[in-house]
């Protein structure tokens, strides 16, 4: 750990950790605890939170990480500085993470170099020609050795063995790279010796230092008097960014006295000039001239050195050299980069009842130009309750006054930055703000009753309609499920019939209706919202299943054995008789339960079918040369769009025994059985009318006369030995009088119970041509009491008398059966 700085802003707060670790460590090396050292920083964590950190910006996410649940920074594969940051001077790798109380914390790793490489030389022999003539300290610069590590762990020196004639001299270019240049330090002579063999080696400053070495092949050639000599071992030259193609960037010149060949100049890169500098610039071989040859970009290089050698054309030619540093100009071309730090780049949730000072989302703003072109100024544009803090790299956006959901449920923020650039170049970024309520809203349904209809035998899972309810409520609050309220459907479960998706409302069926069994059923649909406690709301469904033709008609009359059908008519049966009804069932309805009946085979010649009621009838009379047996095939079908049918064999034969009227009369018997029931319903009323007329008659003759027995002849008359019922003979009436009203008066069953007499009557038992139960001895009492009568109504009821008691009492003499 190098170092912690704790930097606070209202309700939000900015910690830097800076480390480090060497290169090559193995991949789960666990470099630091982020979570310890931020909590000890000040960076507030909640200890219920699952994940700690959320990483919202990684430079290197395929090397290192922070894991989630314990706040580790740990490597995830092997680092390799010298690929990561080849041979910069420093490789950090930047991380930033944010809590969950959306405080910020950058994380610097410094990854350190090791001397883990070698230097190398391009090739493994560099072959030199130089002129006998050459002077002592004649340079002749050489290929540089090239190592992987940087700083002091990079190419240092160079050494020559043996050192004798030649000696080096190392020299270093503007990035900081080394070269070597080899110096002649004693005359030569080619006839003495024209062949020199050393051995170049390249230390880097390791301890011990790593090294690489090449062999050095020298000829000593014949001389050519004047060497092509540069005005300046060195040039320095600006170029613009952007530079089109063809920009002249400098002009060379490298004289040479010599005429002819010997005084003419060729001009070109050294071989250890780097490719990259090689596609952007160019050099003509005769006149000198660099030129642009690719697109410059000052954010991708800043500074090339460009090794150019010029060389005559005559023999023993020995090349001049200098050096062309190129410094690239920044121009304004990188508009300023907005970067949102959010859960959700284009959108941001805020409860309406956050503090001011709450941080609600992280900023980054950044521009690839430097100097005032890559200086940044960035606003929050609008009026709205939020207001930007700047830090160092980042800027976060707060809550800078009250948030009502119910006056505005969202805002749309927009950020603008500015670079100091001339011309100044800006970008925006926008995104919205929601502000979050809490659950005070009941899922409404677009409509409180759904109606689908949907054909019979349809598929089990086939969709049927979709429901939807509308909670105004925000995040799990307006999240809506849906479920079916448990119910019956023709005794079952309503949960064998239908399903409801919970998240879409969509709902299925989960078997074929049939028409014929369920026509149409109803269940309820709640909508349940997220919140705690949640809140809901139902709506009801009806599912109206509609009739398809999908049952075949059957035939019931006549009754048919295997299908088919024996009928028998009279040989004489004449045109138009009737041999019999076809009739058939359809469970269908409409016009798939409509059935028409036809002949489609058979002895048609001599029949005709009712299409509508399945009467056969003959069309012509049966001669006595007629066969005996006669068949038809009738078909009744439906009138569905696919039409459905039932076919019968009526097989039809001529009975001379059968006689046409008979046949007839057999056949109206239905008839002439309605016709006697109507007559003997005729009889039993008129009857009834009679019956009623008399009796009324009957009661008007009760009310003056009493009924007695002639005493006269009951005395005077002999015993027999036969018992003898009283007969209607025995029977006289006699006017009432005042002696008579101790004495037992008789009424007929039928006279006092079809009318109501107004006296108080003591009631014992009487049989007189009717039951026990149906006479009643009447005692009267007094004529003011019989006139006062009709002020009473009638309240006794019949009372059964023992069995010992004579049948009939009259007088005070019992009478003989």
């Amino acid at each position: 750990l190098l170092g912690a700085a704790l930097v606070w802003a209202g309700a939000g707060a900015l910690v830097n950790l800076k480390y480090s670790v060497e290169e090559e460590q193995r991949a789960g090396t666990v470099i630091a605890n982020v979570a310890k050292d931020a909590r000890d920083a000040g960076f507030v964590l909640d200890p219920r939170q699952p994940t700690a950190f959320r990483v919202v910006s990684n430079s290197a996410p395929h090397l290192v990480d922070i894991s989630p649940g314990s706040g580790l920074l740990v490597t995830k594969q092997k680092i390799d500085r010298d690929l990561l940051c080849r041979q910069s001077p420093k490789c950090v790798i930047s991380l930033e993470v944010m809590s969950s109380s959306m405080e910020i914390c950058v994380i610097k790793l410094e990854i350190k170099d090791l001397n883990d490489n070698a230097p190398s030389f391009p090739t493994d022999q560099i072959e030199l020609e130089i002129s006998e003539t050459a002077s002592p300290g004649t340079r002749v610069p050489l290929e540089s050795a090239y190592d992987p590590d940087s700083g002091s762990f990079g190419v240092q020196s160079y050494e020559i063995t043996p050192n004798d004639l030649f000696g080096l001299e190392t020299k270093t270019r503007g990035d900081g790279s080394r070269f070597a240049e080899l110096v002649v330090e004693k005359s030569l002579d080619r006839e003495t010796q024209s062949h020199y063999s050393y051995v170049i080696t390249a230390l880097d400053g390791g301890d011990p230092p790593n090294f690489g070495t090449v062999e050095l092949s020298i000829r000593v050639i014949d001389s050519n008097d004047n060497n092509p000599l540069f005005e300046e071992p060195a040039y320095t030259v600006s170029v613009p960014e952007n530079a089109p193609p063809g920009t002249p960037v400098i002009r060379l010149n490298a004289s040479d006295p010599d005429e002819g060949t010997n005084g003419q100049v060729l001009y070109s890169f050294h071989s250890y000039v780097s490719e990259r500098a090689r596609e952007l610039f160019q050099i003509d071989p005769q006149s000198g001239l660099i030129t642009v040859s690719g697109a410059i970009d000052y954010e991708e290089g800043h500074v090339y050195e460009l090794d150019v050698q010029a060389k005559d054309l005559g023999p023993n030619s020995i090349p001049a050299h200098c050096k062309v540093t190129i410094s690239v100009q920044d121009a304004n071309d990188n508009p300023p980069l907005i970067n949102l730090l959010s859960v959700n780049s284009e959108l941001v949730e805020v409860s309406e009842n956050a503090p001011p000072g709450y941080v609600i989302a992280l900023v980054r703003v950044s521009d690839r130009d430097s100097g005032a072109n890559g200086r940044v100024q960035c606003k929050l544009l609008g009026n709205v309750p939020f207001r930007l803090q700047e830090y160092e790299s980042f800027s976060t956006i707060l809550v800078d006054g009250r948030l009502d959901r119910e006056q505005r449920d969202q805002y749309n923020l927009t950020i603008q930055a500015r670079d100091n650039g001339i011309p100044s170049l800006q970008a925006t970024k926008s995104f919205t703000v929601k502000i979050t309520d809490e659950n005070d809203n009941h899922p409404h349904f677009s409509k409180p009753y759904y109606q689908v209809i949907v054909q019979e035998n349809n598929t089990p899972g086939a969709y049927l309609i979709s429901v939807s309810a509308r909670d105004l409520d925000l995040g799990l609050n307006g999240s809506v499920s849906y479920q079916i309220v448990p119910s019956q459907v023709k005794d079952m479960t309503v949960f064998t019939y239908v399903s409801i998706n919970p998240n879409s409302g969509d709902i299925y069926a989960l078997r074929s209706f049939n028409h014929e069994q369920t026509k149409a059923f109803e269940f309820k649909v709640l909508a349940k919202d997220g919140g705690n406690p949640s809140l809901q709301s139902n709506a009801t469904v009806r599912v109206i299943v509609l009739d398809v033709n999908d049952n075949t008609p059957v035939i019931t009359a006549p009754p048919l054995v295997n299908g088919t059908a024996e009928v028998y008519i009279p040989r004489n049966a004449g045109v138009g008789y009737l041999v019999t009804v076809v009739k058939a069932d359809d469970y269908d309805e409409g016009e798939n339960g409509r059935l028409s009946y036809e002949m489609v085979e058979g002895d048609k010649g001599f029949f005709e079918i009712d299409h509508v009621n399945g009467e056969i009838r003959t069309t012509r009379a049966f001669g006595e040369n007629a066969k005996t047996a006669y068949e038809l095939i009738v078909v009744a079908h439906d009138h569905g769009k696919t039409s459905l049918s039932a076919s019968a064999l009526i097989l039809i034969y001529l009975s001379p025994a059968l006689d046409a009227q008979e046949s007839i009369g057999s056949v109206n018997l239905s008839l002439i059985f309605i016709i006697a029931l109507g007559s003997i319903a005729t009889i039993l009323f008129v009857t009834m009318i009679f019956v009623a007329v008399k009796c009324k008659r009957d009661n008007k003759e009760i009310r003056t006369y009493n009924c007695r027995i002639a005493e006269y002849s009951y005395r005077h008359q002999k015993k027999s030995s036969k018992k003898k019922k009283i007969s209607k003979n025995d029977i006289r009436l006699v006017l009432r009088d005042v002696e008579e009203m101790d004495k037992m008066n008789v009424v007929s069953c039928s006279s006092l119970t079809s009318s109501f007499n107004y006296f108080n009557y003591h009631q014992q038992t009487l049989l007189l041509g009717c039951r026990r139960s149906e006479s009643t001895f009447l005692n009267t009492e007094s004529q003011n009491n019989r006139n006062a009568g009709s002020n009473h109504i009638y309240h006794n009821t019949f009372t059964r008398q023992s069995p010992q008691q004579p049948d009939l009492i009259i007088n005070r003499m019992p009478l003989p059966e």
